[in-house]
């Protein structure tokens, strides 16, 4: 298993980040608020996660080792795959879905792409015992809460693409209707690409 890749950031996507391990460039899948926090030129370091599939090897990477702890865990709940179980790291923290689950917060879980409200309920119940207690002192309802809006997430990301802080106001300007017209939580990364093609529109 590879436990963590270290090295500079050599490109950054909307949903990956190739890092120079040793004169490698190891393409990682990152949550969006995960790539927010990377530049290109400078170092990283992230937790990761690989998924070996018949036909496909992944790499899923994380800001820290917990996240990376949840995402394994998140995935031995039934019909819980590492894209579903990166969507929930994405809309929610590690402690906001020890919280959720410790607390029964159907509507938190719900709140992820994906998610309905059978499923979440069904998540409830087999995560239960295995996700643990908050880690922080946040109170459970809190941390269940503590989530970035849509539209914090968003902008993070793309000023973590290089984009000038206007540009980033811009751009979430600009998809703020189609996440409203989707309603609940919508889905950063779809968002994320559509707030790129309005940048490369105006470049």
């Amino acid at each position: 298993m590879i436990a963590f890749v270290s090295g500079p950031v050599a490109a950054l996507a909307p949903t990956t980040a190739v890092i120079e391990v040793g004169g490698v460039g190891m393409a990682v899948q990152c949550a969006p608020n995960t790539i927010a926090g990377l530049k290109v030129g400078q170092e990283a370091r992230l937790a990761t996660s690989l998924v070996v599939r018949e036909d496909s090897l992944t790499l899923y990477g994380f800001a820290d080792d917990d996240e990376r702890q949840v995402f394994e865990l998140l995935q031995t709940a039934s019909g819980v795959g590492p894209r579903l179980a990166q969507a929930m790291l994405a809309v929610h923290s590690p402690d906001a879905l020890r919280a959720a689950v410790a607390s029964g917060d159907e509507k938190a879980l719900t709140a992820v792409p994906g998610i309905g409200k059978k499923g979440a309920q069904k998540l409830l119940l087999e995560l239960k015992d295995r996700l643990g207690e908050p880690l922080g002192s946040v109170p459970a309802a809190r941390a269940a809460t503590a989530t970035r809006s849509w539209s914090d997430q968003l902008h993070a990301a793309l000023i973590g693409l290089g984009y000038a802080t206007r540009e980033a106001d811009e751009a979430v300007a600009a998809v703020t209707p189609q996440a409203e017209a989707a309603g609940g939580e919508p889905q950063i990364g779809q968002l994320l690409k559509a707030a790129l093609q309005t940048l490369n529109r105006t470049r």
